[in-house]
């Protein structure tokens, strides 16, 4: 059987491999997968070899805690401020130790007054950071736990270091209180380091939050109410309770509650939320419609034929769901090395004090010093710092340039990328009708326009919108109007002057048997250029105006500077192939895919990343959700949906996709940087350690102090520092 469990208190890639390790090592386990960013394990199991209740107790005893989904568990908000609450009391108590530990080294009056009173001043430190420890305790607990377990990651860093300042600061303080004169204290490393990691914690969660917001805004696209007709009586009734074979009506301006096909009645209906393509469809007898989208003008009735998770929005959300729990975690480069670093050093400090103390003939006190020292030594500050300070700053510089980056593993994957999935409508078009040609056949392409304007003037249809903005535009005489009427999925008719008009379709021309042979040949001709003809009739074709979504000004550019990074660009689109094939010979796409329904949309992201590509989807739909969740980094424009723009990694807040390659070159630029930041953080240690462990001391060459070695680890933090403000200055946009 399967099973849903929710699980509490992970944090990063390393606790989802830890909850699944456990899992699997149970008896009648056959799959347990964890996603990261719904905190849920599905487990497929036997249940005649182990409960649902040994899974729980296994996990819980890995250090997390399992709830099943009916289990009361904390809200993402009470976790948050549960953060919230931790950070401001680790700030309360680390900001002071900070100055008090630091100041009296720049005023000497103030290390007068320290040195004098050596043990109220170190008991002052220790009263300090002891809260700063305890709110912070996770990290020890799941640091050493992780140790414990042969698989060390950050927080096993965090544990060691600040227990490192903390102990030998503890060692220090007795024997100051004995009598001993020394300064040699670091308990405002272990508070302030903790501080600053909290901070990211919270920070993390936020971000978190936010990518949970996606899903819930999806769900509400769906209307909580729909009405049904059952014995010609209409009935209100709530979304869940419809089933199929159910009729439901819709009038204009309500959105479609669940998938259907049409029994009675004409409409539009605007499924630009769900297909990103921004002019509504026409709906008759026998269309299928989804749930979802908005109807525009006309009272239908419809069969609902797929209802509840069946529906197109229900498997979008669950596409966005799993490809979100199966996008791969990036093993950052410094966990990978800490995975290293923290059982080398342990071992090499325990040695060294070992061997001095049995075979050095040293006393237990220099053994514990050394012991002491080389933790201090490969305390990792710098390498805590290397990664959060160099995409702090990256991220700054972004927002700086209308680029929102939500999180270093984005930021991280985006220089890597070798495809880049661009959606059509929105991304590379500006998404609106756009009149593009006016053509004459028995009157000038002025009067085209002034008659069908007047006529559009009275319609509400997008097209007929986009004819009115042009002959705004143009300054053109609009004529009074007698009769306007709305012929559904045809077009509008009226009469100026007496004489009677109508501009629409082909099939209203074919109607009014006036379709010639030139008139096809032009519509064919407009139609693979992925216009939309809207024909002006009376007796006889006056003209032709041509409908369009244009290519964005600086589309083509955009593409040209991704070609030059050796970038593949690709495109795809819900619209017809002719006219996306069209588009991308425009503006320069390697390759086009055409017709591709929303769910599909993932289905072709992750064919490219199964060919090994590195794939960046660029969208501003709903129906662009999944794919973006699916893609190694999804980019979404700024002037977009709000479900799109929290599905994605990145934001474009100028809805300017001349920032794609920016981001790009922010990417590559932060990743040489925070590489160059660890080889600093390392630097220092692999110098320092052997000074630390006496090594020289046997040729007769220093000891290394823990006050310098804690000096080294300060430089080593600071270089970091500076470096990472480098990326402040670096050249990111290109002509």
């Amino acid at each position: 059987m399967k099973k849903e469990l929710k699980i509490e208190g992970m944090t990063c890639a390393a606790c989802v491999k830890a909850v699944e390790r456990t899992v699997k090592k149970l008896p009648g386990i056959n799959e347990a997968t964890v996603n990261l960013s719904t905190e849920r394990l599905l487990v497929d199991f036997n249940n005649k070899e182990v409960s649902i209740d040994r899974i729980k107790e296994a996990i819980d005893k890995k250090g997390y805690k399992a709830l099943e989904l009916e289990e009361k568990s904390k809200s993402p908000e009470e976790i948050l401020n549960e953060m919230k609450s931790r950070l401001i009391l680790s700030m309360i108590f680390a900001i002071p130790l900070l100055l008090i530990a630091m100041v009296p080294m720049f005023i000497p009056a103030l290390d007068k007054i320290a040195m004098n009173h050596l043990s109220v001043f170190a008991t002052i430190q220790l009263i300090l950071v002891i809260p700063v420890i305890i709110v912070g305790r996770s990290y020890f607990i799941h640091g050493f736990k992780n140790i414990v377990k042969l698989s060390p990651n950050m927080d096993s860093l965090i544990a060691m270091g600040t227990s490192a300042a903390f102990i030998y600061s503890l060692f220090n303080t007795i024997r100051i209180y004995t009598g001993v004169h020394t300064m040699n204290l670091y308990y405002e490393s272990a508070g302030v380091i903790l501080a600053l990691i909290t901070l990211g914690k919270y920070l993390e969660s936020i971000a978190k939050g936010r990518t949970k917001d996606a899903i819930k805004k999806l769900i509400d696209l769906s209307p909580k109410e729909a009405t049904i007709l059952k014995d010609n009586i209409e009935k209100k009734v709530k979304f869940e309770d419809i089933k199929v074979g159910d009729i439901i009506v819709v009038k204009p301006g309500e959105k479609i509650p669940v998938d259907g096909v049409v029994i009675l009645g004409e409409t539009s209906i605007d499924e630009s939320m769900l297909t990103g393509e921004s002019i509504p469809v026409e709906k008759e007898i026998g269309s299928n419609i989804i749930g979802g989208s908005l109807n525009k003008n006309g009272r239908i009735q419809y069969k609902a034929t797929r209802v509840g998770k069946d529906t197109t929005l229900s498997q979008i959300i669950k596409v966005v769901e799993e490809a979100q729990g199966s996008k791969a975690p990036i093993a950052k480069l410094a966990d990978i090395i800490s995975g290293y670093f923290v059982p080398i050093v342990m071992t090499l400090a325990i040695i060294a004090a070992l061997s001095w103390y049995f075979f050095g003939g040293e006393s237990l006190s220099f053994a514990i010093t050394i012991f002491v020292s080389v933790l201090v030594i490969a305390c990792p500050c710098a390498l805590g710092l290397a990664t959060p300070t160099a995409i702090m700053v990256a991220s700054g510089r972004g927002a700086e340039n209308g680029i929102l980056i939500k999180g270093g593993e984005a930021l991280e994957i985006a220089g890597k990328i070798n495809t880049i999935v661009f959606d059509k409508t929105g991304t590379l078009t500006k998404g609106e009708p756009t009149v593009t040609d006016v053509i004459g056949f028995a009157v000038s392409e002025k009067e085209v326009l002034e008659i069908a304007t007047s006529l559009e003037k009275h319609s509400e249809h997008p097209l007929g919108e986009a004819i009115v903005r042009k002959g705004n535009e143009d300054n053109v005489e609009v004529f009074d109007v007698e009769g306007f009427k709305a012929l559904v999925g045809r077009g509008v008719e009226g009469k100026i002057s007496g004489k009677e008009y109508f501009v629409g379709n082909d099939r209203l021309v074919k109607e009014k048997n006036l379709y010639s042979d030139e008139l096809d040949a032009l519509v064919n001709k407009l139609s693979r250029e992925g216009k939309t003809p809207m024909i002006l009739i009376s007796d006889k074709v006056l003209g032709v105006i041509a409908v369009s979504d244009v290519v964005k000004e600086t589309s083509k550019k955009a593409i040209e500077l991704l070609h030059r990074k050796g970038i593949e660009v690709v495109m795809i689109s819900g619209d017809k192939t002719e006219t996306c094939e069209y588009i991308g010979n425009l503006v320069g796409i390697d390759k086009v895919y055409g017709g591709v329904l929303p769910e599909k949309k993932a289905e072709v992201v992750k064919e490219l990343q199964g060919v090994g590509k590195k794939v960046a989807m660029v969208g501003d739909g709903i129906n662009d959700a999944p794919a973006l969740a699916q893609s190694d980094v999804g980019i979404a424009i700024g002037g977009g949906t709000d479900i799109a723009i929290e599905s994605a990694d990145i934001v474009l807040m100028r809805s300017d996709i001349l920032d794609v390659a920016v981001a790009i070159n922010l990417s590559r630029k932060t990743i040489r940087n925070i590489k160059e930041n660890l080889g600093w953080a390392f630097g220092y240690n692999i110098l320092g350690i052997p000074f630390a462990m006496g090594v020289f001391h046997i040729f007769g060459g220093p000891l290394l102090n823990p006050m310098i070695g804690a000096l080294a680890m300060s430089l080593s933090s600071v270089s970091v520092l500076l470096n990472a403000l480098r990326l402040k200055r670096v050249k990111i946009k290109e002509e």
